[in-house]
């Protein structure tokens, strides 16, 4: 029992078990053609998030709650299929996942509405709190603010807390400064994930622009050069626009319609097959170290 409420031995005892979890997500995802980006959606959701999220309004706002969040975006990495340096924000966007921060108010939320209701258990709590002055850790953040301040701040009290989650994942997937979102301007819809898992994963790699590009190689240290074949120095937007070599058949509009010439592109791979100097699969940087 953690008598300060600090928490820290427990969510260091759940990122142990979510990493467990995660090295099954792996050996399902496989090398190359593993399960399909919607297995590993819902097998993720079960495995992982439903671990992650067990009790999560009682100890979400602990200052160590960020200790499990790498391991969540191993998991969403699995899922895409994209490397270490893609920005983290863009991963739930590509694997149709809230992200962890936004999950754990949406479950504050739902527990917060179940305790207004007359007979719960934390209704009189709920109601008449204590206040800061009786309060025997002053400095943590018990639930009953948290949960107050949610539900006065949720504009419907009818929708449901995942519901409420969407509508506040859309606003701020708007004011991300990343390049995905020109791509993807909204949240829930993200690439055609019945697509097989290599198109998918060099579908994904292609959005983020972090990939086997030579660019990107050249900057970890893993080639020599950051120049394409043609001369030009290799980009994700030399590939998609200007790349005689591997420029999709359509451009950037057939990897926005995903047409049937496009996805051969995608399944052909060949820029997944780029070789670096690094051949072993152990010496890898971490940059590499995920499923293709």
């Amino acid at each position: 029992m953690d008598r300060s409420l600090t928490y820290r031995r427990h969510i260091k005892s759940l990122r142990k078990k979510l990493t467990s979890r995660v090295a099954l997500l792996r050996r399902l995802a496989g090398s190359g053609q593993g399960a399909g980006a919607t297995t590993l959606r819902i097998a993720t959701l079960v495995l992982v998030h439903s671990t992650a999220e067990y009790c999560t309004p009682v100890w979400c706002r602990s200052a160590h709650t960020s200790l499990i969040d790498p391991t969540i975006n191993d998991t969403l990495r699995i899922v895409t299929g994209c490397l270490h340096h893609t920005p983290a924000d863009n991963l739930p966007i590509l694997a149709d996942i809230q992200p962890a921060e936004l999950r754990r108010r949406g479950a504050t939320l739902s527990l917060g509405r179940r305790a207004m209701k007359p007979g719960h258990l934390l209704h009189s709590a709920l109601i008449h709190p204590l206040g800061a002055a009786a309060r025997r850790l002053k400095l943590r953040h018990p639930f009953v603010p948290a949960a107050q301040h949610l539900i006065s701040f949720s504009d419907n009290n009818n929708i449901l807390a995942a519901q409420w989650v969407d509508h506040q994942w859309n606003p701020e997937w708007a004011d991300d400064p990343t390049r995905l979102r020109t791509l993807i301007p909204d949240t829930g819809t993200p690439p055609r994930m019945t697509l097989p898992r290599r198109a998918w994963v060099q579908l994904n790699r292609l959005h983020t622009g972090v990939g086997r590009f030579r660019s990107c190689l050249y900057k970890w240290g893993m080639a020599s050069s950051a120049a394409c074949k043609c001369g030009t120095e290799q980009t994700v937007g030399h590939v998609v626009l200007h790349c005689p070599i591997h420029r999709p058949p359509h451009g950037l509009h057939g990897l926005t319609v995903l047409d049937d010439e496009t996805t051969e592109w995608l399944l052909n791979g060949s820029l997944l097959k780029q070789t670096c100097s690094y051949q072993s699969t152990h010496n890898r940087p971490r940059s590499l170290q995920t499923c293709s």
